[in-house]
């Protein structure tokens, strides 16, 4: 299955939020294990990757991205696509 969400990343100028989709797989009724991230703000995670272009805006999508690998979400906190 396919899901969006967001998560929170570092950057120079603090925390932000993005958008992350991501391949997950259903444990149990309320809740999905994360796969794999596919795309951070509709860009294929790279090392980097800035929000607005800006250099104080940058962040490691690869590391954001491996850090979802595994994590549990819940249902009803994701969006689920398909």
């Amino acid at each position: 299955m396919k899901a969006r969400y967001s998560i929170a990343v570092k950057t120079l100028a603090g925390w932000r939020s993005v958008e992350v989709l991501a391949t997950v797989e259903k444990i149990s009724e309320k809740r999905v294990c994360v796969l794999s991230v596919e795309t951070i703000d509709d860009k294929t995670p790279n090392r980097n990757q800035s929000r607005t272009g800006a250099k104080r805006q940058q962040f490691n999508g690869v590391y954001f991205a491996e850090n979802e690998h595994g994590k549990i979400k819940n249902i009803s906190s994701i969006e689920i696509l398909e």
